[in-house]
């Protein structure tokens, strides 16, 4: 039977405090300090908005006080190729007359105009490319309500008890278990932080998606110092790849994944020689959000439109995959990346696509959840509607939801819903709880602690700058996790092994 929130125990009361399972309940209470911590606790943060002031924009019009006027064409042109790619140069190129052969001045304004037509054209069939730098990071954010979250990054290290905050004023702090000392990561290059992972495998290296750039730090983990200097972070950029939404290193932390809303192709960098592969289709209108498998085989990558693909690193070959109705918000992989969970734009349900090595792989997507918004009535409250984010705990048997909630209601806020998940003999949800914080607090970014020993632990980032921990103690029923996958081979621009699969996706 397919679960629906129907089935959930009610939700607590505003002003109670989910704090963790036991026995299969989730327990609360008024206060989150009314209960001994059984195990390590990781610290409880908050970071009140108000003491974070986010930087400035400086203003077009100003742009020309500060450049050097002593500067060659050539090396303005260099810096416009840099900061806005090819119609940057040919805008620079234009506005230069006295510089350069009227014949080019002439022709680069004609190339610039069919340009400029072709954007709008463009435009017209994604709406999203229409977006400032920022609109679009807050639109395909996984955090709800990114441009007024006080925290808008959060990762855990998938080896150790250390994570990193990506903050509203563009700073990032990092907190270790084992060291007394919380760095502050800062760099001229990092603004508008869209997401942040740090690299399997690795103490130290830590990935930014940025508005325009990608930034890997450094960081050495027994360096006493609070201020790392910048020169710890590497710096990548492609003409045209900004800003970065989304990034995901390959399990074996040997190649790392970005992509923006703006450019059709995903990056598949080596970060260590600092160079690119674009993996490009057609359609789609650019990249939203992707996700690694844990077995290293298969990448998820969605775009804004009603479509997103399913990469296999062997070859390096993709999947499509049409949705009904809007774009692909959310997905998740199972621990073995034998299964993807989704959500879809403007639908309040959660598919399931299942892999296997049989040819032909997946041919349907299964609903295997129904979100629709439920009142309950002892607690006057409604919750469900539409997924803003999904996290799927390393042992495979936790999955929370994060469901956006009515913003116009106080009666329907953003709340996050935790199943049962279970794989045998089929696959099925079932019901656990409901998640919720301090009175007037709602989830805004969430992530499951990668090896926690005692079942499950999940961080949830709050709407007051809060960082809490629920903890969710059960046996595990299965035996050790999956393996970290081997090294994927690195794309080549002419590879083309196999023609691209199309799937259509209808539900069972």
């Amino acid at each position: 039977m397919m679960c629906s929130l129907s089935l959930f125990p009610s939700p607590v009361p505003a002003g109670q405090v989910t704090l963790y399972e036991a026995n299969n309940e989730l327990v609360s209470a008024s206060s989150a300090d009314c209960y001994e911590k059984q195990e390590w606790d990781p610290p409880s943060l908050h970071f009140p908005r108000e003491s974070l002031k986010p930087h400035s924009r400086p203003e077009s019009s100003s742009k020309a006080a500060f450049l050097d006027h002593r500067d060659t064409l050539w090396m303005r042109s260099a810096g416009a190729w840099r900061d806005a790619g090819l119609s940057g140069l040919l805008d620079e190129i234009t506005n230069s007359a006295e510089e350069v052969p009227k014949w080019l001045t002439v022709s680069s304004g004609c190339v610039l105009a069919l340009l400029r037509w072709m954007s709008s054209f463009h435009g017209s069939l994604f709406p999203h490319l229409t977006l400032s730098s920022e609109e679009m990071v807050a639109e395909f954010s996984q955090v709800l309500d990114w441009s007024d979250c006080a925290v808008r990054g959060f990762s855990w290290h998938p080896h150790t008890d250390k994570f990193a905050v990506a903050l509203l004023d563009d700073s990032i702090k990092i907190y270790n278990s084992k060291s007394a000392t919380a760095p502050t990561l800062k760099h001229r290059l990092q603004r508008s932080v869209a997401a942040l992972q740090w690299k399997p495998l690795c103490a130290s290296a830590l990935a930014v998606a940025c508005h325009t750039c990608l930034l890997v730090w450094h960081v050495d983990p027994t360096s006493l110092s609070t201020r790392p200097s910048s020169g710890c972070a590497q710096a990548l950029s492609h003409p045209g790849h900004s800003p970065v939404t989304s990034i995901a290193w390959s399990p074996s932390g040997s190649l790392l994944v970005s992509a923006s809303p703006a450019d059709t192709a995903m990056m598949v960098w080596d970060v260590a020689a600092e160079t690119c592969v674009p993996l490009q289709r057609v359609g789609g209108g650019g990249v939203t959000l992707i996700s690694w498998s844990p077995d290293g085989g298969r990448v998820l990558a969605a775009t804004p439109s009603a479509l997103f693909r399913v990469w296999e690193t062997r070859m390096w070959t993709c999947e499509r995959w049409p949705c009904l109705k809007g774009r692909c918000q959310s997905g998740c992989w199972s621990p073995d990346g034998s299964r993807l969970l989704f959500s879809v734009q403007g639908e309040t349900v959660i598919y399931a696509l299942t892999f296997t090595d049989a040819p032909g792989g997946s041919k349907a997507a299964a609903v295997v959840a129904d979100l629709s918004a439920t009142t309950f009535s002892d607690g006057d409250i409604t919750v469900g509607g539409e997924v803003q984010s999904l996290a799927w705990d390393p042992s495979g048997e936790r999955l929370a939801v994060l469901l956006k909630g009515d913003p116009q209601s106080s009666s329907h806020p953003s709340i996050i819903a935790v199943f049962k998940t279970r794989t045998s003999p089929v696959f099925e949800l079932l019901p656990c709880g409901f998640v919720r914080g301090e009175a007037g607090a709602e989830p805004r970014l969430m992530q499951f602690h990668p090896h926690f020993q005692h079942g499950a632990l999940l961080t949830v980032c709050w709407s007051n700058g809060r960082i809490s921990h629920v903890p969710f103690y059960f046996s595990r029923a299965g035996g050790s996790r999956s393996g970290l996958g081997g090294s994927p081979p690195i794309p080549h621009l002419t590879s083309k092994a196999a023609d691209n699969k199309t799937h259509t996706l209808y539900t069972k």
